[in-house]
C-alpha cells in the first residue's frame, strides 16, 4: 500500500513537470518597524541575481520571477538592510513578503555597512533581545510531520517539548511549564482557543485551528515578554497575518488523506481586501476504515478583512472559529484497547469562536493600535459506565460550560531620539457557566450490605461573571554608540472576583533585559522579570457541595525569569545561540483533594480545575539552550537545536518532585534541500527524554472500575515512575509543479520512518474473555460493581506505526 502511493506520486510529478519556464509574482509592503510609515523608494532586490525594482509612493513593490525559490532583500539609506530566505515562488497565487526595516546607527550609512545583525537570521528586537524564535509560513507549510500546524512545527525549536512526544495531541511544552502557561495572540487580538478538541483549563489539543495560508510569521518569545502581553508565565506566540491579494481574486485548495481546506482572498474595493477559508476533517471515516472505534470529526472556519482609509489609518476584522465532535463507533472486530478507549474517553462536543476588530492609527513618530474582540468556549462533555452512552442511570460525567471573554485593548507606541516607548491598557468582561456532574466512586458496603462509604459525586451548577484590567509600559534604547540595549517594561493586571484581586501591587511585574554587542558578530544576552497568570476559570467558578465560591481566595500564578545567554552571527544567514534559563514559581494552584500540583495536568481530552485549591504550590526549572540555524543558502537549509532541562512542582507537602514535563533531554533536528525543477526533501528528527508519570492505586483501581472504565491514580507516588525515551524521524518530499496562471504542490510525508516504538502511560482495565464480549471473572460470575471479582490487567501503551500522508495544494 504505501510502495503504490509513493509510485502514484512520483508518476504524477514526472508526467506533469514538461512544461516551459513560467514566472510567479512576489508582492509586499516595506515599513518603518518603530513608527509603521512605509518607506518610499526602497529597494528590492533578489539574492544571486540582478533583479531588483524599488518601492513605490506607498511603499509596495510587485516583482515578476521565474518559478522557484529565492532570497530577497530589503534596503534603504538609513536603515539596516533585512534578508528574507526561503521564498518559494510559483504560478499559481501570488507570494506576499512584507519588510519591517529598522533604523541603522546614525554614524553608519548604506554604502560602509559589510555585515550588520539586521541581515542576519537574527529574531529579536529592541523589546526582546533574547529567548525570541520566528518561523515563516514557508517554514510551517513544509515541516516534515508538522501536517500545517503551528503548535506541531514550533516543537523542534529549543526549549520546546510536547506531551510525550506522540501524535494525538500538540501541547507545547516551553522549558518545563505546564500547557496553559502559554498565550497567543493573532495581529493583536489573543486567541484563547488555539486547537480542536481543546481541554478546558490547558490549552493543547489534537490539531490547530489556524489555517497556515493566512500566516506571514510566527514570533515565539520563551522569556522578557513584551509588557503588552498578560498571563503568560511559559511563552507568547504573536502570529502576524497576511492580507488578502488586493489585485485579483485568487485561492487554493489542500486535500490530503485527512482534511479538505479552501482559501479565497481578493480585493473588495480599491481600499479592501479579503482572506476566507473553511476547512472539514474526514478522520471519521478513516478511523473507520482502519477499524478503530473513535469518531472525532471537526470543522474550521476563518477571515480576514482589511480596510484602509487613507495613509494614517487601517481597520482590520478577523474571526476564527471551529466545531468539533468526538464519538464513538462500532468496530469489526473487538480488542480490549478499543474496549478501553469506549468506556474511558469522553463523547466530547465542542464550538468555539473568536472575532474582533483592530484599528492601527499612525500618529506623529509612532502608532496606536485598538482591538475590539469577543471569544466564546462552549465544551459539552459526556461518559457512560460501561460505555451505555444516553442511558442516564449509567451516567458518570457530564459537562456543560461556556467561556465568553469581551475585551478591549489599546496600546501607544512612540520612537523619540533612539527611545522606544510603549504604554497601554486592557479591560474585559468575563463570563463562565457551568455545570457539572461526576460520578468518582460507587458506594461502599460491607458484608451485611450496609453502606460503609456512600460514594462521591462532584455535582454543582455555577455562574459568574466579574471584570479584568490591566495596564503597561516599555522603554528600550541602545546606548554607547549602539553597544547596549536596555529594555524595561512594567505590567500590573486586576480583577473584580477574586479576594485580593484589585490590589494593582500584588501583581507589579517589572522585566528588564540587556543585550551587549561584543562585536558585530557577537552578542552577549540577559534577561530578569516576574510574570504573573490569573487561575483558570475552571477553577474560579467551582463551587463545594454547599454552593459556595470556596476558590476566591486563590492568588495570581507568578513565574520570576532568570535568562542568560549569547548570540554568535558568523554570516548573513547562519545564526548561533546558547541560553540557559531559571524559573522559579509560587502561588500555583494544588489540588485540595489529592494534594498534587495542577501543573502536572493538562494533556487529557477534557477539562481539568473544577475542584478545591490552594494557591500553595511552588515550582522551578532550569536547564541550558543550544540552537543553530542555517536559513537557505545554496539550496540547503537545517535547524539544530538541543535543550537539557529540569521540571519540578510542589503539591500540599512543600516537595519539589519531577512534573509530568521533565524530559530532561531534548534534541530535534530538520534538514531542507531544494533540488532541481522545484523538487523539495525534508527530514525530521525528535529526541525527548522520558517523562515522569503517576502509577495506579490497585486497591482503588479495582473497586472503582467499573464505574469510570479506567484506573485510580496513586497520588502518594505521583511521577514516581519513567517512561522511556522518544525519538522520531520524519521525511517529507514536495513537488511544485507550475502551469500558466495556476501552480500545483504535490506532497508526501511519512511520520516515524524508521518505526520507533513510541511509549505513554499503561492502561488500567480487567481482563477480556475469550470473545471480547465481556469481562473475565475470578468467580465466572458477571462482574460485581466494586470490581472484586475481576481480573485486573495493565495494557501497554506502545506504538512504532509509520503514518503515511499524502496530499496536494491547488493554488489558483
Amino acid at each position: 500500500m504505501k510502495l503504490r502511493i509513493v509510485q502514484l506520486f512520483l508518476l504524477q510529478c514526472l508526467c506533469l513537470s514538461a512544461f516551459s519556464q513560467i514566472n510567479g509574482v512576489i508582492r509586499g509592503n516595506v515599513k518603518d518597524k518603530n513608527t509603521q510609515e512605509s518607506i518610499i523608494g526602497a529597494i528590492i532586490s533578489v539574492e544571486s541575481s540582478t533583479l531588483g525594482m524599488a518601492t513605490d509612493v506607498e511603499g509596495n513593490y510587485k516583482i515578476s520571477l521565474p518559478v522557484g525559490t529565492y532570497n530577497l532583500k530589503a534596503s534603504f539609506l538609513g536603515y539596516t538592510t533585512l534578508i528574507k530566505y526561503n521564498i518559494v515562488v510559483n504560478s499559481g497565487n501570488a507570494q506576499t513578503v512584507n519588510f519591517e526595516l529598522e533604523t541603522a546607527p546614525s554614524e553608519l550609512s548604506e554604502v560602509t555597512i559589510s555585515f550588520e545583525k539586521g541581515k542576519s537570521a537574527v529574531a529579536t528586537d529592541m523589546i526582546t533581545p533574547l529567548s525570541v524564535q520566528q518561523l515563516t509560513t514557508e517554514e510551517i507549510k513544509s515541516n516534515p510531520g508538522g501536517s500545517f500546524d503551528v503548535s506541531r512545527v514550533v516543537q523542534t525549536l529549543p526549549g520546546v517539548g510536547g506531551s510525550g512526544g506522540g501524535a494525538a495531541r500538540n501541547d507545547i511544552i516551553i522549558r518545563g511549564g505546564a500547557p496553559n502557561e502559554n498565550v497567543y495572540y493573532v495581529d493583536g487580538i489573543e486567541i484563547p482557543v488555539l486547537n480542536h478538541f481543546q481541554t478546558q483549563g490547558s490549552s493543547g489539543g489534537a490539531q490547530g485551528i489556524l489555517n497556515v495560508s493566512f500566516i506571514e510569521d510566527v514570533k515565539l518569545t520563551s522569556s522578557a515578554f513584551d509588557a503588552k502581553y498578560d498571563n503568560a508565565l511559559a511563552s507568547s506566540f504573536v502570529i502576524k497575518q497576511r492580507q488578502g491579494n488586493p489585485d485579483k481574486v485568487s485561492g487554493n485548495v489542500r486535500l490530503s488523506f485527512t482534511e479538505a481546506v479552501a482559501t479565497l482572498e481578493g480585493p473588495l474595493s480599491k481600499k479592501t481586501d479579503f482572506l476566507i477559508s473553511g476547512r472539514k476533517s474526514y478522520l471519521d471515516y478513516l478511523f473507520k476504515l482502519i477499524d478503530l472505534p473513535i469518531r472525532p470529526n471537526f470543522y474550521d472556519f476563518q477571515y480576514k478583512v482589511t480596510h484602509k482609509f487613507n495613509d494614517k489609518t487601517t481597520l482590520t476584522a478577523l474571526g476564527v472559529g471551529a466545531i468539533d465532535n468526538f464519538s464513538f463507533g462500532e468496530t469489526r472486530e473487538a480488542s480490549p484497547e478499543n474496549e478501553y478507549f469506549r468506556r474511558s474517553l469522553p463523547i466530547i462536543t465542542q464550538w468555539n469562536y473568536t472575532t474582533g476588530f483592530t484599528l492601527k492609527r499612525l500618529i506623529n513618530k509612532g502608532f496606536i493600535n485598538v482591538a475590539l474582540s469577543r471569544n466564546m468556549f462552549n465544551n459539552q462533555l459526556d461518559r457512560f459506565e460501561d460505555a451505555q452512552y444516553n442511558d442516564e442511570t449509567r451516567r458518570n460525567f457530564k459537562l456543560r460550560s461556556q467561556e465568553i471573554e469581551n475585551k478591549l485593548r489599546v496600546d501607544v507606541n512612540k520612537y523619540i531620539n533612539g527611545w522606544k516607548i510603549s504604554y497601554g491598557g486592557v479591560g474585559q468582561y468575563v463570563k463562565y457557566n457551568t455545570r457539572l456532574y461526576n460520578k468518582l466512586s460507587n458506594p461502599l458496603f460491607d458484608s451485611t450490605n450496609a453502606i460503609v462509604f456512600p460514594g462521591l459525586v462532584v455535582n454543582f451548577k455555577s455562574d459568574i461573571e466579574f471584570f479584568k484590567y490591566g495596564a503597561f509600559g516599555q522603554v528600550a534604547k541602545n546606548m554607547f554608540n549602539e553597544k547596549l540595549l536596555v529594555s524595561f517594561g512594567l505590567r500590573t493586571d486586576m480583577n473584580s472576583f477574586m479576594n485580593d484581586g484589585n490590589n494593582p501591587l500584588n501583581t507589579l511585574s517589572p522585566r528588564l533585559s540587556l543585550a551587549y554587542h561584543l562585536t558585530k558578530k557577537f552578542d552577549l544576552t540577559g534577561s530578569v522579570g516576574s510574570y504573573y497568570k490569573i487561575p483558570t476559570y475552571t477553577s474560579l467558578g467551582y463551587k463545594d457541595g454547599n454552593g459556595v465560591l470556596v476558590n476566591k481566595s486563590m492568588k495570581y500564578i507568578r513565574s520570576n525569569h532568570y535568562v542568560v545567554g549569547t548570540q554568535f552571527l558568523p554570516n548573513q544567514a547562519l545564526r548561533f545561540t546558547l541560553e540557559g534559563f531559571f524559573k522559579q514559581y509560587s502561588n500555583y494552584p494544588v489540588s485540595k483533594a489529592n494534594g498534587t500540583s495542577l501543573a502536572n495536568q493538562g494533556t487529557d481530552f477534557g477539562s481539568i480545575g473544577s475542584e478545591a485549591i490552594q494557591s500553595t504550590g511552588k515550582g522551578q526549572t532550569y536547564g541550558l539552550e543550544f540552537f543553530v540555524q542555517q536559513k537557505l543558502l545554496k539550496k540547503i537549509f537545517y535547524v539544530l537545536s538541543y535543550t537539557y532541562v529540569r521540571s519540578s512542582y510542589s503539591g500540599s507537602n512543600d516537595k519539589l518532585i519531577a512534573s509530568s514535563w521533565d524530559n530532561q533531554h531534548l534534541l530535534s533536528g530538520t534538514l531542507g534541500y531544494k533540488f532541481r525543477k522545484n523538487w523539495q526533501l525534508g527530514l525530521k528528527y525528535r529526541f525527548a527524554g522520558g517523562t515522569p508519570y503517576t502509577p495506579f492505586d490497585l486497591a482503588a483501581s479495582q473497586r472503582n472500575f467499573a464505574l469510570l472504565g479506567t484506573g485510580v491514580l496513586d497520588y502518594a507516588n505521583i511521577n514516581s515512575v519513567r517512561l522511556p525515551s522518544f525519538n522520531q524521524l520524519d521525511l517529507r518530499l514536495d513537488k511544485n509543479i507550475s502551469f500558466k496562471k495556476t501552480s500545483l504542490n504535490l506532497f508526501l510525508d511519512f511520520q516515524n520512518v524508521l518505526m520507533s516504538v513510541q511509549y505513554g502511560a499503561p492502561y488500567y482495565t480487567f481482563k477480556r474473555n475469550d470473545d471480547n464480549s465481556g469481562y473475565a471473572t475470578s468467580d465466572g460470575k458477571a462482574l460485581k460493581a466494586d470490581g472484586s471479582n475481576g481480573i485486573p490487567v495493565l495494557l501497554k501503551n506502545e506504538s512504532k506505526t509509520v503514518t503515511p500522508s499524502s496530499g496536494l495544494t491547488f493554488e489558483f
